[in-house]
């Protein structure tokens, strides 16, 4: 079913190709500019979209192995992600039950179990608090009731995804949307993650604009990808999460009998996870054509300790073993993608938020043209006016766009 839906959009594509059109919104929409800065708005962000949706937070290529793990800190959660014994990942809150120590230091590695570096409270790969130090004398203790704090986690698509909030019943296939369905066929299960880079950002959801829009592209990045880039794209939609993809990318398959499309014709774009990630490159990317396999980039992005600042997280899968060979361009890709973002970007998105915060624009316009950003700025006021309790029906019944 989710390769006829990628059939299905490739004819589309192929049509407006031809036709020389996209499809478009039905209306401009404005966004109060406030909602960029305000620090009430800025607080009901973090707590209602990234500390009770679920996140993806890893990738399953880089835990393959019982006991392979990775930590970081999101949003101020502690996360630990463990692959356990039985081939199950599972997801923490980094923190010893003793005094709240950090059990285990950011990165990845592999372990037979966690031992928090404070007093010794040891943990298996299911959380389990397994011994205390000197137990004889510190007292009687159920270590069944203090393991380390689980938080809801599932795999799909080759993603772990991992929900902040140990209470939450969000339920995830409500949440995707059959969208891993549609990710399932970029194949990261089978990647290599090649490396990983994190930039600071403006304000999270201004930095995210541009991950939703193509229309700058040939503009701010005319010396980087050049004038002549596409940036009239079309935008198909699983609940919040949106694929974006320009018509002049399917002049291949426009040449060819259906039965002819390879999966790289049908899966070129930019995929878009909410609320805070985005895929480019890969199989089907031209980036790099012609030079060997082109990495993915995934971009993650966090919002920061205010308002006004943000982090991402640049991850570099390739889809295919790494040659030893192509390190040097491995790297030149890593750093082209840092500088580009970096320079240009948030350069530019860290302007637009001083000038924001003027005041002297009450609304901020996106155009018919800018489907995605439309698509995401509905989803997240939905759901900063959603209670937890009505959450599950509110990604049932989607939002209008």
């Amino acid at each position: 079913m989710s390769r006829e839906q990628l059939v299905e959009m490739a004819r589309r594509e192929v049509e407006n190709l031809a036709a020389d059109r996209i499809d478009l919104a039905e209306d401009v929409y404005r966004i109060p500019t406030s909602a960029y800065y305000d620090p009430d708005r800025w607080r009901l962000e973090v707590d209602r979209i990234f500390k009770r949706l679920p996140l993806a937070l890893g990738f399953s290529c880089e835990m393959p192995d019982p006991g392979d793990y990775r930590s970081l800190e999101v949003c101020g959660v502690p996360v630990l992600m463990a692959r356990d014994i039985d081939g199950e990942v599972r997801a923490f809150v980094n923190m010893c039950s003793h005094r709240g120590a950090i059990v285990v230091d950011e990165g990845r590695g592999n372990s037979r179990g966690f031992r928090c570096p404070y007093h010794a409270w040891s943990y298996d790969l299911q959380g389990n608090l397994v011994s205390i130090f000197d137990s004889g004398n510190f007292g009687d203790v159920d270590k069944s009731c203090y393991g380390l704090t689980p938080l809801p986690c599932a795999e799909r698509a080759g993603l772990v995804w991992v929900t902040l909030n140990p209470n939450s019943d969000v339920d995830i296939d409500l949440f995707l949307a059959g969208y891993d369905e549609m990710l399932d066929h970029l194949g990261f299960a089978s990647c290599h993650v090649i490396g990983r880079q994190n930039l600071d950002g403006p304000n999270w959801k201004v930095a995210y604009d541009g991950y939703r829009d193509l229309y700058h592209i040939p503009i701010l990045h005319r010396n980087s990808f050049g004038p002549d880039s596409a940036y009239q794209p079309d935008y198909y939609a699983w609940g919040s999460h949106v694929r974006m993809v320009s018509p002049t990318r399917f002049t291949r398959p426009a040449d060819l009998p259906e039965d002819q499309w390879e999966l790289e014709d049908l899966t070129p774009g930019i995929w878009t996870i909410f609320p805070n990630i985005s895929i480019a490159g890969g199989r089907g990317s031209a980036a790099y054509d012609g030079q060997g396999a082109s990495p993915f980039m995934v971009s993650q992005m966090f919002p920061g300790n205010s308002p006004e600042e943000s982090v991402t997280i640049q991850n570099f899968l390739l889809p295919e073993e790494p040659d030893p060979d192509d390190e040097e361009r491995y790297a030149e890709i890593m750093k082209m993608y840092f500088d580009v973002v970096g320079d240009e970007d948030y350069y530019t998105g860290f302007r637009v938020q001083r000038a924001l915060k003027t005041g002297a624009k009450d609304h901020s316009l996106f155009g018919r043209n800018e489907g995605g950003g439309q698509m995401f700025h509905k989803w997240v006021q939905a759901l900063i006016d959603t209670e937890d309790k009505d959450l599950n029906a509110l990604l049932e019944r989607g939002v209008e766009v």
